[in-house]
């Protein structure tokens, strides 16, 4: 292996959500305030050109027939006042008419022949309806506001973040300084020794949750930033429309991301994309996990070739911005503000030359544990899988180490008490079996967990 640093972490029991951290801790900064992003008072302030206003509104209506301007409102993610005068400009333009009364000046509106032709045309250059978005400049104004670069934990917010794993003191003392660079790393490592649970865990240690925009906007083509499967939404409080309103609806509150991509990453996941159908197009993965992490799993085992994903990103992890292409042909110059983590079971000089090593300046080798860590793992493992490490299921250990592991020579990993005492669990169930640790049951385990040819 490459001559770095050995650490041996151990696989936990079970994942929980560790301890909200408020705020940063820094030896020479001041607490920042929490970014906010304000509600527009119009559609100035949102950055909204009335023509894409516009369309949103006229292709909802086409889409539920009719609706009151506070509807509209909510859809749209905008304050309710322009909506409805907005709405009335549009009766005056024989868009829209009035199907009655919602009161407070309000009204229900529904499209007329000539709103539905000019639906159909705004459907045609584009089938989104939803959120109103938010323009880039202000995407990247709240970018720089929640920035991981300033954020700098200390060794307490690293183990409120690992509290669900066992980890060594001599893990803390290379983790903390590597996650404080806000650059990115290699963990690599033999398979099971818990990388990838490394790396899930270390967007913990930046505490604080973030608003990004659900949508962009640029050059009028929507790109849809907030992903559901990538990003875990914090629930606000609710009851108090007051507290409601000092939040911009187009933003959605979420925990500052974690996205891991393993062997499916392909080049095309790096760039814009954009769907031919809707004419809407889907922010690509470093984006979506801005002020965040982004692990790179199995680094290696990629359909590409190692080096031409370093090529890609070797100019955005020196100077943390990147150019993507637009459909139009147009370039864009984003932020690149996430944490990169390369996971891989293989050696990292063999996939990369010294000039990307130098981008990623900490290499962290997970090394095998001992098996005093070993014997330490059952004993943290053991209760979340429902055992109890008492002196008979000591015995029981004593027998799997003496008899399955030191005579043959295999190597002890960090994820096999877990897996062999989950085959014992599920053998128990099975067969109407009090949940016990024993030496014939770890036989079982060891007989259909390793592979024997």
């Amino acid at each position: 292996m490459t001559q770095a640093t050995a650490i041996t972490p151990v696989i936990g029991k079970k994942k929980e959500p560790a301890p909200s951290i408020a705020g940063p801790k820094t030896l020479d900064e001041p607490k920042r305030e929490a970014f906010i992003p304000k509600p527009p008072a119009s559609f100035e302030e949102a950055g909204l050109d009335p023509a894409i206003v516009e369309s949103l509104i006229v292709k909802y209506l086409a889409g539920v027939g009719t609706a009151t301007g506070g509807q509209v409102a909510h859809e749209l993610c905008l304050p309710a006042e322009p909506i409805i005068a907005f709405l009335a400009n549009l009766k005056l333009q024989q868009i829209v008419v009035h199907v009655g009364s919602a009161g407070m000046g309000d009204f229900t509106y529904r499209l007329t022949d000539n709103g539905r032709d000019r639906a159909h045309r705004y459907m045609r250059e584009s089938l989104y309806v939803g959120p109103a978005p938010v323009p880039l400049d202000q995407y990247i104004a709240g970018v720089k506001a929640q920035t991981i670069t300033v954020m700098h934990p200390k060794k307490e917010d690293l183990a409120r973040a690992f509290s669900d794993l066992l980890i060594n003191e001599d893990m803390f003392a290379v983790l903390g300084p590597a996650i404080n660079s806000g650059r990115g790393m290699f963990l690599y490592g033999y398979p099971g020794n818990g990388k990838t649970s490394i790396a899930e865990r270390i967007t913990r240690c930046f505490g604080d949750d973030i608003y990004i925009p659900k949508v962009l906007i640029s050059d009028g083509f929507i790109i849809k930033l907030f992903d559901g499967a990538s990003h875990e939404v914090v629930k606000t409080e609710s009851g108090s429309i007051l507290k409601k309103d000092k939040v911009d609806p187009r933003w959605i509150k979420i925990k500052r991301p974690t996205i891991i991509v393993g062997g499916e990453l392909t080049m095309p996941l790096l760039e814009i994309q954009f769907n031919e159908t809707s004419n809407t197009c889907e922010a690509p993965i470093q984006l979506k996990s801005n002020c965040g992490t982004l692990v790179i799993d199995d680094f290696g085992r990629q359909r590409m070739r190692p080096v031409e994903l370093l090529n890609r990103w070797i100019v955005p992890l020196e100077k943390r911005y990147d150019f993507l292409t637009m459909p139009n042909g147009k370039k864009l110059q984003l932020p690149f503000d996430q944490l990169i983590i390369f996971s891989t079971n293989l050696e990292p000089k063999d996939l990369c030359d010294d000039a990307f090593l130098r981008r990623i300046p900490y290499k962290i080798n997970v090394d095998d544990p001992s098996e005093e860590q070993f014997r330490k793992l059952f004993d943290f493992v053991a209760p979340g899988v429902g055992f109890e490490m008492n002196a008979e299921a000591k015995k029981a250990l004593d027998h799997l180490i003496e008899t399955h592991y030191k005579p043959n020579n295999r190597p002890f990993r960090c994820c096999q008490p877990r897996d062999l005492m989950l085959q014992v669990r599920n053998r128990c169930r099975y067969m109407g079996l009090e949940a016990k640790l024993t030496p014939e049951l770890f036989d079982y385990a060891v007989s259909v967990y390793f592979t024997v040819m």
